[in-house]
């Protein structure tokens, strides 16, 4: 039981790296591409995990398998010529990077399923372990996409919101934002979160993949 949680570890760290990278990397090229050098100056447009993982959010992702995060990505939003419009596209970029992942991934997967069983026997230690690598880097993607588009603060699916609201229920939303960060650890530590996000993971997992999950 103890091998068998451990090969899953080793095999889970890849995709998590590279999800939680990309991810972050997307908002800050995103960022800078739209007029704010923030990101860019503190060496964030990169692929180097090292640059973007928090150790808490990254072993919550490994333990959890659908909740987690990495570091936030620093802005000005006054070096935006349409605040509002880029920070919904900063926001966005994340979680939409995640979601081509898993589509690459499913792109991936489906090329060893075609290969067929014997595909995976002719050299197993080496395709076996990237097959598993691959399928878990469908659902962790579309898990790390999904988990951050729901609009609770400090997630990225909250700035999106604040930016689309009138003028005066987002002043409202900016207010709430101070509470978000418990709010969201109530709804993770309650199941409350699970429940409601779980099965929009699996079923865009299942579409992309053609319906293991």
């Amino acid at each position: 039981m103890v091998q068998e949680f451990l090969q899953r570890t080793l095999l889970t760290i890849p995709p998590i790296l590279m999800a939680l990278t990309v991810h972050e990397c997307a908002h800050a090229w995103v960022a800078y591409r739209l007029g704010d050098p923030t990101a860019k100056m503190l060496g964030r447009v990169t692929l180097n995990p090292i640059r973007h993982l928090d150790p808490i959010g990254t072993l919550m992702l490994l333990f959890s398998g659908l909740f987690g995060w990495a570091k936030p990505v620093p802005i000005n939003p006054r070096n935006f010529r349409n605040m509002s419009r880029s920070i919904v596209l900063v926001s966005i970029a994340g979680p939409l990077s995640n979601l081509f992942l898993a589509a690459l991934s499913a792109i991936a997967y489906k090329l060893f399923e075609a290969a067929g069983p014997e595909f995976l026997s002719s050299m197993p230690n080496l395709w076996r372990p990237l097959f598993a690598m691959i399928e878990l880097s469908i659902i962790i993607n579309v898990a790390l996409a999904v988990f951050n588009m729901v609009p609770v603060p400090p997630l990225d699916g909250s700035k999106v919101l604040g930016n689309l609201l009138p003028a005066r229920q987002a002043f409202a939303w900016a207010r709430f934002e101070q509470y978000g960060f418990f709010i969201l650890l109530i709804l993770i530590v309650t199941g409350a979160l699970n429940k409601f996000i779980s099965p929009v993971i699996f079923l865009m997992a299942g579409l992309l993949t053609g319906g293991i999950y």
